[in-house]
C-alpha cells in the first residue's frame, strides 16, 4: 500500500517533499521552498506509522532512498542538492510556477 499512497500524494500536490524531521538537508529544502513562497506538501517519514514502507516504495519507484525526496508537478526532482542546483540555475521558480505551487509574480 505504500507505493500507491506515495504516488497519490505526489499526484495530488503541486510539490511533495518526503522528509524526516531531524534531517538538515530536508530542513534546507523546506526553508528554500518556504522562502520562495511555494505551497508544498510535506510527509515526515519519521512521524508516519508507515514511513519506512513509504521510503522503501520511493526507493523502488525513483531509485532514491535518501531524503529529502522532492517532486514538482508530479516529476521526481531528487534531493537537496538537485533542488538547490535548480534554484541556482534559475530553473526552480519556473518549475514551481508551472506546477501551480507559486502564484504568478506580477513583479517579474
Amino acid at each position: 500500500m505504500a507505493l500507491p499512497k506515495a504516488k497519490e500524494i505526489v499526484s495530488a500536490n503541486p510539490v511533495a517533499v518526503f522528509s524526516k524531521t531531524y534531517c538538515p538537508f530536508c530542513v534546507s529544502v523546506k526553508e528554500l521552498l518556504s522562502k520562495l513562497g511555494a505551497s508544498f506538501k510535506v510527509v515526515e517519514l519519521d512521524s508516519e506509522k508507515d514511513g519506512s514502507e513509504i521510503q522503501a516504495a520511493l526507493a523502488e519507484w525513483t531509485g532514491q532512498r535518501t531524503v529529502p525526496n522532492v517532486f514538482i508537478g508530479g516529476k521526481h526532482i531528487g534531493g537537496c542538492d538537485a533542488t538547490t542546483a535548480l534554484h541556482r540555475e534559475g530553473k526552480l521558480v519556473p518549475m514551481l510556477t508551472e506546477a501551480g505551487a507559486l502564484a504568478k509574480s506580477s513583479t517579474a
